[in-house]
């Protein structure tokens, strides 16, 4: 349940526009619902800022059904599902209920997209190379499951340094930067350096031999000159997004 939506049924008990009864047969379900196989948090939202998110992998498809379901009647928000399988997909897609058409890409399944956030921060998904996008997209649909609409900028790593400082206006004026790289993850180095806003910083699995399937890029940005950069696991484009909220929610209106 969103906060908005449990102060107005709040106010509505007050004004004696619904009943106690009828209140008490809504919150039955808070703090959550055991579907069978899973207990449904439905008041993520209340404590974190962002409803529960349903990880796709080792899920049945009719596990998810359910799970979805379940979000989508008795929550008013977004419900997003991450890293769906193809038969998955196949089965989330013929939900029949209302407000169940998805946003679908990356891999991840957005039902109810949200309204924009106002003031729209503005967040910055930067990528090193091409073969990075698939994370990045992950990220910004995490993003829009928050109300943020991301710009991006692809294909600036630091092989050609001339590609990035055309980008320099835009770094310097973001509110907040996910920088994704792979091979030695340089680029988060050289951001961290150009701006004073948080920066999340993603190794990817992109890369030759000693590159460890992201293992060097993700030790590179613990270790980095650039102080303050935060760091997410290998791949982990929803953490990131995860991460930059958390930030802005704090910083609170721009």
């Amino acid at each position: 349940m969103e906060e908005a939506a449990l102060a107005e049924m709040i106010a509505a008990i007050a004004d004696g526009s619904i009943t106690p009864d009828a209140a008490l047969q809504q919150l039955r379900r808070l703090p959550f619902a055991d579907t069978g196989d899973a207990l449904v948090d439905h008041h993520r939202s209340l404590r974190q800022g962002m409803p529960e998110v349903i990880y796709g992998p080792g899920k049945s498809p009719e596990q998810c059904v359910a799970i979805v379901q379940e979000m989508l009647e008795y929550n008013d928000g977004p419900v997003f599902i991450t890293r769906v399988s193809d038969e998955q997909a196949a089965s989330l897609s013929s939900i029949d209920m209302a407000d169940a058409t998805p946003v679908v890409t990356a891999g991840c399944m957005l039902f109810r997209p949200p309204d924009p956030v106002q003031p729209q921060p503005q967040v910055l998904v930067v990528t090193a190379g091409t073969s990075d996008i698939p994370v990045a997209d992950e990220a910004v649909i995490t993003l829009a499951a928050g109300g943020i609409t991301a710009n991006r900028l692809h294909d600036v790593g630091v092989a050609g340094l001339h590609r990035l400082l055309a980008h320099l206006e835009d770094i310097t004026s973001a509110d907040a930067i996910i920088v994704i790289a792979g091979m030695e993850g340089a680029l988060s180095s050289v951001i961290g350096g150009l701006t004073s806003c948080p920066v999340i910083a993603v190794p990817t699995s992109v890369g030759y031999g000693a590159g460890l399937d992201g293992v060097t890029a993700l030790l590179a940005m613990h270790a980095s000159c650039a102080s303050g950069i935060s760091v997410v696991g290998i791949d982990n484009g929803f953490g990131a997004a995860v991460a930059i909220m958390r930030y802005l929610k704090q910083a609170g209106p721009q």
